[in-house]
């Protein structure tokens, strides 16, 4: 007999800040542990992780805080959650059906006045999807798709309309938009090859992805000052900062501590040029290091497995793939990366002697 709860979260990293992560104990959890939600039996609809603390938003409109900052309101749509900010979609004060968007210091703890507020007009807020998600992503793209929010002022930033965004993602100093014909657009610094452009050159204004063009994209995400996103037919493109291993290239600081960040990776080279990399040359000779991937360069998954979601953290890569049995992290350190929540499914499995658990990862959630 199988007994099933869909839509479980499981969390596992860093928790010293005493973040609603696995089990609670300790100041890491090393493998996925139930996440800890606020209620007995709360239907959880988005996990939104920064560094020191966590929002957890159930589907009865629930938020709650944990860890550095803590909290909790009801009416509330979404969260997302930096550092400088803690953003939240909420109805609207008044009797309509609008939203207010609320920008809040993160530990204030919801309390007094939010740092600056934005009512979106009923047209505005899109409708939901099957199953209650936002069909524009969730935040920092706002439902409308037509604007996003910084956790730098100006808080809220429109978009060109022929944009038509999908998907937005946030690193420390870029952002990486998807369009609906699965197109890859992305702006901001660009100092560690993060944009993908091929140089390390800033972009004010969102610019197409060359390198990428031809190739639907499903998925972005960005990290610290690093990018990736997944085909749509399953493959990982990574580009960006490699200082920590996070792009799974050879890098020197693993080298150092005696360790393989990737057997295999091909892509291109900082020249441009087509180039393979591996963890060793055949005669013996260490593999060159990189740096900077200032283009995206194609991975080579283990098993031929196909990806089918990626999240990055400040420094590290998560990518769930096609096979169950599979979860890659690519990170610095024998520490455990600082935060990484899977949403999946908590079978029990029963039997006359033995309850035996599992956990089907669907998306990473990365800090």
């Amino acid at each position: 007999m199988a007994e099933e709860r869909r839509g479980s979260w499981f969390g596992f990293g860093f928790c010293g800040f005493g973040q609603a992560l696995g089990s609670g104990h300790g100041r890491q959890v090393h493998s996925p542990e139930p996440l800890r939600t606020p209620g007995s039996g709360a239907d959880v609809r988005r996990v939104s992780a920064s560094w020191s603390y966590t929002a957890v938003v159930t589907r009865g409109g629930q938020v709650q805080l944990s860890g550095a900052a803590g909290g909790a309101a009801g009416g509330c749509r979404d969260a997302w959650t930096s550092e400088a900010l803690l953003v939240v979609l909420r109805a609207g004060p008044g009797a309509g059906p609008g939203l207010e968007l609320q920008a809040w210091a993160p530990h204030s703890a919801l309390r007094g006045e939010p740092l600056w507020t934005r009512t979106l007009a009923p047209e505005a807020e899109g409708e939901d999807a099957a199953g209650g998600e936002l069909q524009a992503g969730a935040l920092p793209l706002l439902p409308c798709a037509r604007a996003y929010v910084s956790p730098r002022p100006p808080f809220y930033r429109p978009l060109a309309p022929e944009l038509r965004a999908r998907r937005l993602e946030l690193g420390a100093e870029h952002a990486l938009l998807l369009d609906e014909a699965g197109q890859v657009f992305s702006w901001g610094q660009g100092r560690h090859g993060q944009l993908g452009h091929g140089t390390l050159e800033a972009e004010p204004e969102p610019r197409l992805l060359e390198a990428l063009q031809g190739l639907p994209m499903a998925e972005v995400a960005a990290g610290g000052w690093h990018s990736v996103c997944v085909s749509e037919t399953g493959d990982i493109y990574i580009w960006g900062w490699n200082e920590s291993g996070q792009l799974a290239l050879p890098t020197r600081s693993l080298a150092e501590d005696g360790k393989t960040v990737a057997k295999e990776a091909s892509g291109l080279n900082e020249g441009g040029s087509e180039g393979r990399r591996t963890a060793g040359a055949e005669d013996g000779a260490p593999a060159p290091f990189i740096a900077l991937q200032p283009f995206p360069a194609l991975l080579d998954l283990p098993r031929d497995a196909d990806a089918v979601q990626a999240s990055c953290g400040s420094r590290h890569t998560a990518v769930v793939t096609n096979q169950t049995d599979q979860k890659m992290i690519w990170e610095k350190n024998k520490k455990t990366p600082p935060c990484i929540f899977l949403k999946g499914v908590y079978r029990r499995e029963m039997t006359a002697d033995t309850h035996t658990k599992t956990c089907v990862q669907i998306r990473p959630l990365c800090v």
